[in-house]
């Protein structure tokens, strides 16, 4: 019965996290510049 216990908080737990995180994150705008560059590696 313990081990339920610790069980159902620790999921609980999770999904508090899970749902603060979610609300905190509003999904903000992509950047609009900027992206993959080559990268110059110097010959040996």
């Amino acid at each position: 019965m313990k081990v339920l216990r610790r069980a159902l908080v620790a999921l609980s737990l999770a999904g508090t996290i899970a749902g603060v995180l979610r609300l905190k994150g509003k999904g903000g705008v992509p950047p609009q510049a900027g992206g993959w560059r080559e990268v110059s590696v110097p010959k040996k």
